[in-house]
């Protein structure tokens, strides 16, 4: 499979600014893929298809807010700095992007808020646009944490050209989410709301919850034609012996398990054992699954529809195949889904 492969033409207009009015009646894909069937559902109806001791894979990551505006020192010329990942919690180090990064070189002093109680010196270059921002803040530990959450607004990916929004806080966050330190929603689990999760465990599904902490590199593009020379960034990534007994118990009864997004289903494919069994796991991973690829874990996924060209498109290729994927996201831009985070979901079988 190459780069090309994965091309599509998205009209601009099914790239979802808003999420739908309830996160449960985004509207909902579902392809069967012994059948080679798309139906048209809302995500509600998804309790339609899972019965007594099938298993979801969550991912309970949580989104902090990671994009904040600082001004340089003498000039005041306004930067954004998108908070990547803490290198070191006692020197206060970060791992950042900026733009405009041109402006941006070691030894530069960066002031946030009214007050400039915050202060963040650039002591490295990482890369055209990263750089390593040591923060200066006279309060403790967790005062500096505050401070940054204070000062940090709702990361909405860059293809959001609107302002955000005091609801984004809580509708760009999973209402499972709890272990902080993604950057990025796992935006195939922004559908659920409480009501449907109890509908789903009234009726004897299991949910094995998974954390991997989603980073930009996700969405970074890929450059190269031969998808095997494409590198990811690393994700941390954690899975504890509870969701482990979940899925296995589920793999081993032949139940339906199903990976809850990209995030989740990069995270159980990180981990499998020689008799294709679920592992626990704490570190990091930069798995790339891209066609042909052979599933260990999950028999099911629900998940977004993704853009052109995108690490996302190309793992849900591999799990659907790559002709019924093609034909489902035709038929996704007739019938005017929306796209993306914000958009619209399918549930692969």
């Amino acid at each position: 499979m190459k780069l090309s492969n994965f091309g599509f033409n998205l009209p601009d207009e099914l790239l979802a600014e808003y999420p739908s009015e309830h996160r449960d009646e985004s509207r909902l894909m579902v392809l069967d893929r012994k059948k080679q069937t798309i139906e048209h559902k809302l995500f509600k109806d998804i309790i339609e298809y899972f019965d007594e001791d099938d298993v979801m894979i969550l991912n309970n990551t949580k989104v902090f807010p990671a994009r904040l505006y600082g001004n340089k020192e003498k000039t005041g010329a306004r930067i954004e700095v998108f908070l990547l990942r803490e290198l070191n919690e006692e020197q206060r180090l970060w791992d950042v992007l900026v733009d405009p990064a041109r402006k941006i070189r070691i030894g530069n002093k960066l002031y946030f808020g009214d007050d400039d109680t915050l202060v963040a010196e650039v002591i490295d270059n990482t890369t055209s646009r990263g750089r390593t921002l040591r923060f200066l803040y006279d309060g403790s530990y967790t005062e500096f944490r505050k401070k940054l959450k204070d000062l940090g607004e709702t990361p909405l990916p860059k293809y959001i050209k609107r302002e955000v929004e005091p609801e984004d806080e809580e509708r760009y966050q999973t209402i499972f989410a709890k272990n902080e330190g993604a950057v990025a929603a796992p935006t195939a689990g922004l559908h659920f709301s409480k009501h449907l999760l109890k509908r789903l465990e009234i009726k004897g599904v299991n949910f094995a919850e998974v954390t991997l902490h989603v980073g930009l590199g996700t969405f970074n593009p890929v450059e190269v034609e031969d998808l095997s020379k494409h590198k990811m960034d690393s994700e941390e990534l954690k899975i504890g012996p509870k969701a482990v007994e979940i899925v296995n118990t589920g793999i081993q009864n032949k139940k339906r398990v199903c990976a809850v997004g990209t995030t989740a289903m990069r995270a159980i494919e990180s981990s499998v054992s020689s008799n294709g069994m679920l592992n626990e796991v704490e570190g990091w991973t930069n798995k790339f699954i891209f066609p042909p690829y052979d599933f260990s874990i999950a028999n099911c996924m629900i998940t977004n529809f993704h853009t052109p060209k995108s690490t996302l498109l190309m793992m849900v290729s591999a799990f659907a195949g790559h002709d019924f994927i093609k034909k489902a996201y035709e038929e996704a831009v007739k019938e005017k889904y929306k796209f993306y985070s914000y958009g619209d979901a399918m549930l692969i079988l």
